[in-house]
């Protein structure tokens, strides 16, 4: 697992996602799905690249589902940017790293 990435909890989302001073990334996942275990490491390795420009978390819907509910997220992997508390871009399913950073870029 990354330095910089977070893993957080339906506890600790506001505190660590709605609350941030960063723009956040949000990794929804759950261990048993095969897309989000071929993301997770694209994620961690892009993580590093933004670091103090972007938080990188991940929520385990199995774990937390609430805030997946809160947030719509129907389908895993989805990531979301949340700028200034709000959720904003969305994306569904596996990326590539390019169109993981391309995705991070154009809505930070």
């Amino acid at each position: 697992m990354s330095e910089h990435v977070l893993h957080v909890s339906d506890t600790s989302f506001e505190a660590e996602v709605e609350q941030a001073d960063l723009p956040v990334l949000v990794d929804f996942f759950a261990d048993w799905c095969g897309p989000c275990k071929m993301l997770g490491p694209v994620v961690e390795e892009v993580s590093a690249s933004y670091v103090g420009k972007l938080k990188v978390v991940k929520v385990n819907v199995d774990d937390s589902p609430e805030s997946a509910k809160k947030y719509g997220v129907r389908g895993i992997p989805t990531l979301l940017i949340f700028n200034n508390g709000e959720a904003g871009a969305t994306k569904v399913g596996a990326l590539t790293k390019s169109q993981l950073i391309s995705f991070i870029d154009s809505n930070i």
